[in-house]
């Protein structure tokens, strides 16, 4: 028997935006409109076959007191740091760096042509993790399992379903479940996920129904109270990223790459980069 339905309570458009060495891309969190989801702080979709969108990739930059999620759906990506991780992520494959008390690293195309596309999402640490060391784990498509259901393959990548189905990032405060759903025309997708988690939809391509509300692609939709979600592929079908997690509930001081608690924390950030300290 269902359980109380989650409802669609915020539906927001994505921006037009550039980040890094100017790769265009569109910010579904972070923007104007939807600034942080606490502990979600931003997600980009990134998605084009044009390579002056994306060749110039991320060059070195710095990270602190938070983590990032990506997932590729399309195309090959780098990472490098140096704390001496390094390896390319391909479509299903997930990179999850914590970045935590400080981190230097770059995200650059292995490729010259063709479609790039996935997600990022940046998740905050509490007060007591911001410090720790970083750390970093990248996982292929043959490692993130699939929860299959009638017209739906869900990619675990956190988090565990009903099905009993468990993705390999463990060990995360904010606990977070993390999903890409592939959605059959009119197929549904239906999760046990309590109210109590900040639960987010990102739709890739396609549409979704939630609760009577249309979701469409480049839109970003926030679940209401409830504990459980329920998402109804559009007639076209829908790949869309399910994320949810516990919230932190503590201040957030944000300076550009560091994520802190206070302003004096972020200035000490830039100190301790701008003297090598990373």
């Amino acid at each position: 028997m269902a359980g109380i339905y989650r409802p669609l309570v915020k539906l927001t458009r994505g921006m037009a935006a550039s980040d890094g060495a100017g790769v265009k891309m569109t910010r579904l969190l972070g923007t104007p409109e939807l600034r942080v989801l606490d502990p979600f702080l931003m997600l980009d979709k990134f998605h084009s076959d044009n390579p002056d969108d994306y060749i110039a990739g991320f060059p070195e930059h710095p990270h602190r007191g938070f983590e990032t999620v990506t997932y590729m759906v399309a195309g090959r990506m780098r990472h490098k740091d140096n704390k001496g991780h390094e390896g390319v992520i391909e479509p299903g494959g997930v990179q999850w760096m914590t970045a935590a008390g400080g981190i230097i690293h770059s995200e650059m195309p292995v490729q010259e042509d063709g479609l790039m596309s996935g997600f990022q999402l940046w998740i905050n640490l509490p007060a007591a993790e911001k410090m720790k060391p970083a750390a970093y784990q990248e996982y292929d498509s043959d490692e993130v399992p699939s929860d299959i259901r009638e017209g739906v393959v869900a990619k675990i990548v956190a988090g565990r379903t009903s099905a009993g189905v468990e993705g390999p990032v463990k060990n995360i405060t904010t606990q977070p479940f993390y999903a890409e759903l592939v959605m059959e025309p009119g197929a549904v997708f239906e999760e046990p996920i309590l109210a109590d988690k900040t639960t987010i939809l990102a739709i890739h391509t396609g549409a979704v129904s939630i609760s009577g509300i249309a979701l469409p692609e480049a839109h970003l939709g926030v679940f209401g109270p409830g504990d459980t979600v329920r998402i109804e592929a559009g007639p076209e079908g829908a790949r869309a990223i399910l994320a949810a997690a516990y919230p932190i509930g503590e201040p957030i001081a944000w300076g550009g790459p560091f994520v802190m608690n206070t302003e004096g924390e972020v200035r000490q950030a830039m100190l301790d980069y701008q003297m090598g300290r990373f």
